[in-house]
Formats: structure tokens, sequence, C-alpha cells
């Protein structure tokens, strides 16, 4: 049983840790939606978004999680009985093949080996294989496996092929770049609770207007997730939302969305390859390896092997219940295999520090010999090299 009285540090990919200011933001009085002293928060909030996505469209926001993001553009893009390609690499892009059969496409599901990279020759491939498919949907940052695949090449492929492409990018979104009109992603969908600093209940989705062009050709039912009843009210003089929007929510996520606006985007973005660079180093410096390809761009989340000779199921659950550091383990096929170490969102370079040390008194405890210190000076190291500490903002 956990210590109640041991501290805890969240140290997921989603939720994430909360600064006290979003936290805080909560707790003032409830405000009336079509008040203006809303509406001026909702207008600034979804100004905000534009900057984090890098997007002059309409990011439409849903009181949802990020996979109500991932069902608005199934909703919107998929037709029923025509293909569509999923290119996944990992759990939750699975998803999007869950979404396109729900909504009754035909579905080309063209899944990678987990913990290896959506590859853009091969996705060259599978198009040319499939040269009715219209829309392809893949991902980001595969939070299961820690791969960050790369979207910007992946684009280009699918323009080629005359197909859409739509990116989850949940956990990704203010973590690794993805500036969507630089790299003319059609669609990128987010969620509130991970790199964004926000509680979850928040889902994102920015269509440029050949998106938004195509789902008006589509005929799938849709009602709260419809894109252009959306577009419509976000686009009102004053912006309004067609439903009762998440007052709340959207007030913590400005106060977020201001912070990351003060740090500066590309600063965050720094922080984060700093933070997931400190990682890597300290899992090299235990002898033991990273799931997946050496990435330098992998900085949502570092997932490693666990040593065959421990029952890596138990890892988690000691760190939790022992030092009081929640981390995920693996999921599904991955499960007891390796352990994933977060760094997205409101994470400073102690907080890495601190669940390194964590982890190999963990490692110690079930049987693996580790020479303690190892990957925390390895990532002290790389903290002490870049100058000054990785911080969390303040």
């Amino acid at each position: 049983m956990a210590n109640p009285y041991l501290k805890q540090y969240l140290m997921t990919a989603g939720p994430t840790p909360l600064p006290p200011e979003v936290s805080l933001a909560m707790a003032e009085p409830m405000l009336y939606h079509r008040a203006p002293s809303f509406i001026d928060v909702y207008a600034r909030a979804l100004d905000r978004l534009k900057h984090v996505f890098g997007t002059e469209n309409d990011v439409l926001i849903f009181a949802s999680s990020g996979t109500g993001a991932l069902e608005s553009a199934a909703a919107n893009l998929v037709r029923r009985g025509q293909p569509v390609l999923v290119a996944s690499c990992g759990k939750f892009g699975e998803r999007w093949s869950e979404l396109s059969d729900a909504y009754g496409g035909r579905t080309v599901h063209w899944e990678t080996e987990w913990g290896q990279k959506v590859e853009p020759a091969g996705l060259d491939r599978v198009l040319g294989e499939n040269p009715e498919v219209e829309v392809v949907f893949t991902t980001l940052s595969e939070t299961s496996t820690g791969v960050v695949n790369d979207v910007r090449e992946l684009a280009e492929v699918a323009h080629r092929h005359d197909a859409l492409i739509v990116v989850d990018a949940v956990s990704g979104l203010g973590a690794v770049p993805i500036p969507q009109d630089e790299w003319n992603v059609d669609v990128v969908v987010s969620g509130s609770q991970k790199a964004l600093m926000s509680p979850p209940g928040l889902g994102f989705a920015s269509a440029n207007e050949a998106a938004l062009e195509y789902a008006a050709g589509t005929d799938t039912p849709r009602y709260y997730f419809d894109w252009a009843r959306t577009v419509a009210g976000q686009r009102k003089d004053s912006p309004d939302s067609p439903f009762t929007p998440a007052v709340g929510l959207i007030a913590a996520l400005d106060v977020a969305l201001g912070m990351i606006e003060e740090e500066g985007l590309e600063q965050v973005l720094d922080r984060h390859r700093l933070l997931g660079r400190a990682c890597r180093e300290a899992v090299r410096a235990l002898d033991l390896e990273t799931f997946g390809p050496d990435d330098e761009n992998a900085n949502v989340v570092t997932a490693i092997n666990l040593p065959e000779s421990i029952d890596g199921s138990r890892v988690p659950k000691v760190m939790r219940d022992t030092y009081g550091i929640t981390i995920a383990g693996g999921q599904a096929r991955l499960k007891g295999k390796i352990a994933r170490l977060a760094h997205c969102g409101y994470f400073g370079a102690f907080d890495i520090l601190l669940t390194v040390s964590a982890f190999e008194m963990t490692l110690s405890e079930l049987g693996h010999e580790v020479e303690l210190g190892s990957g925390v000076a390895a990532a002290q190291r790389v903290f002490l090299e870049a100058g000054v500490p990785a911080s969390a903002p303040a």
C-alpha cells in the first residue's frame, strides 16, 4: 500500500503537472459563457493556440479529451466505404484505425513495427499501392513507444499522392516542432493535458481550407464534432461556441498559453530538447537502451528497455509506492518490457534528476546491478554543459 504521506511526483506524459497559476485559474468564480468577461478569455485563448500550432487556421476547441479531437477528424473526413490510410507505429496510432472503422471507412492500416518510425519511403510505397486513398492519418509523437515521426516529410509524400494528411499531435504539440502552415499539414489535432500544461478535458483541431472543403463534401453523420458548426461560431466578430464551452478549463488553458508565450515557443522547445537529451544520457550511463531509434527529436517521453533479469511490470509500482513518483510502463505488447519517463510540459531539470535517481534505486531493489548515481551524474553533466539548468516556466 502506498504511503499517504509520501510526496507525490507526476512524471507521466499525460496528464502532466499543472503550474500553480493554472490550477488557481480554475478556482476563480464561474463566468457565464456569453458574457464579455469570458468572451475576452475565449478569444485570447483561440489566438494564442494559433501561435502554438504555427497556423493561421481556426483552431477549434471541443470539450473532450484529445481522443475527441481525433474523433472530430474522423467524423468530418472519413467517407463511408471509401479507403483511408492509417500509418501507425504504436498503440495510439492504432486509434486512428479504430475511429476510421467506427465511421465506416474502408481502412487501409499500415502498421510499422512498434519502436520504429513511419518512414516516408514506406508511406510513398503504400500510397502508390492504394491510389484511391484521399486521407492519411498518422501520429507526430507516439506516446506508447517514445517515437517521433518526421511529419514534414510525411506531409510531402501524402501531397505528392494528392492526399490530405491528418496528424495526432496530442502529446507532441508544444514539446516538439510541428509548425502546421510551414510544413503544410492539413489537419493537426491535440489535447490540453500534455505539453500545454493544462487539465484534461479540451480537444483541439486545426484544419486548413483544403481539409474544411473536403469535410463539407462528407456526408458522415455528425453533430457535436461538426467542424463547420464550430468554425461558424469561432469566426464571429465576438467568437462564440455552438455549445456550452468548458469555461473553467479554457480559463486555465489561457493562463498556460500565456506562460508559453512569455517563455517563448522556441525556448519551450529548447527546454524539451535539453530534458530529453539528459534523460537519454542517463539511460546510456546505466548501460540500458532506449526503445526504438536513438533520436534527438524524441523529447516527449523516453522509453527505456528494462533488463530481462527483473520483473518489469513491478517498476512503475515500486516507483509510485516506494518513492512517490508516477511513471508509465509499457502498454499492450510492451507491458512489463519498457518504462516511460515523461518530460513534456511543466517539467524542469530537477524533475529529471529526481526521477532518474528513483529509477536507479528501483532497479537495484528489483535485483538489477546498478552503479547508483551514474544516471543522475550523466544527466547533471548535460544540464551543466548547457550553461544553465532547464527550468519549467515560473
